[in-house]
């Protein structure tokens, strides 16, 4: 969609070309962007410019920026050098819980998903699962960082503040090395996620379930130890913030995301 309103868009080029003028917002991917109307805004900053590498190892795990595609996360593959991080699948499965065309994958990024905020944002999803933190870029210089779990607060609802840019994500070595398992369900074969389901066996026998898509927010229940059947679906009935919408009604999503965390949960006893 054409933004007639726009007379103009930036090229950041360095941090300080982040700073916004009144009507002006940041462009990453513009996947949401242009897809509709944005009559408030008069100008545009590109994010893309930057120059931010899209993935990177580091000492501490894994550095994914804001500007990395949803194609380049699905591509993305340990080298033979690199740590044995059994967690990487996911990285590509969560991609997939975003239903769009080659074109929409190659725009779409890690960083936009995540600061739209709506609940069925599959990064927002893998950010809280591997317990990654969101490096933020404050106005006045400063960084902060918050967890990608207490990032997103409900439906476009964030932590960020005027000004503030989200500059990659940070997940950890420790969640990296975890067993994983990933499920997702919609009410068509072609339909938005109606919930996600996430689960994580640790090295050190914690396990946790993450549920998105069914919620407003994402939620995170954590265990020292592989829990039963029963304390699993305990927990997720307790969960008391379920989306209502076209894509389904809070009791259907309540009881698909019990369901799908008892298949995960068996999944991943069979070698703990």
């Amino acid at each position: 969609m054409d933004l007639n309103t726009v007379a103009a868009i930036r090229q950041a080029r360095e941090r300080a070309d982040l700073a916004l003028a009144p009507g002006e917002a940041i462009l990453g991917g513009g996947s949401w962007l242009f897809s509709e109307p944005q009559n408030h805004l008069i100008g545009l900053v590109d994010l893309t410019t930057m120059g931010w590498a899209s993935i990177e190892v580091t000492e501490s795990g894994l550095s994914i920026a804001a500007t990395c595609t949803f194609t380049e996360l699905s591509r993305f593959e340990l080298s033979a050098s690199a740590p044995a991080w059994a967690a990487v699948p996911l990285l590509r499965q969560c991609c997939t819980a975003l239903l769009g065309s080659f074109k929409i994958w190659h725009a779409a990024t890690v960083g936009g998903n995540i600061c739209l905020a709506l609940p069925a944002g599959p990064m927002t999803s893998l950010g809280a699962a591997l317990d990654a933190e969101a490096l933020i870029w404050m106005p006045d210089g400063r960084d902060r960082r918050v967890r990608v779990l207490d990032f997103v607060t409900g439906v476009e609802s964030t932590v960020l503040q005027p000004g503030e840019v989200l500059r990659s994500i940070e997940i950890p070595t420790r969640t990296l090395t975890s067993r994983t398992g990933f499920r997702k369900i919609a009410l068509s074969p072609l339909g938005r996620s109606g919930t996600v389901v996430i689960a994580r066996l640790d090295t050190d026998g914690g396990f946790a379930v993450t549920v998105s898509g069914g919620t407003d927010r994402p939620v995170q229940l954590s265990f020292d130890a592989l829990p039963t059947a029963g304390e699993l679906a305990t927990r997720v009935h307790g969960i008391d913030n379920w989306y209502d919408d076209a894509h389904g009604a809070p009791d259907w999503r309540r009881a698909m995301s019990a369901h799908l965390a008892e298949q995960l949960r068996t999944e991943l006893a069979v070698t703990a």
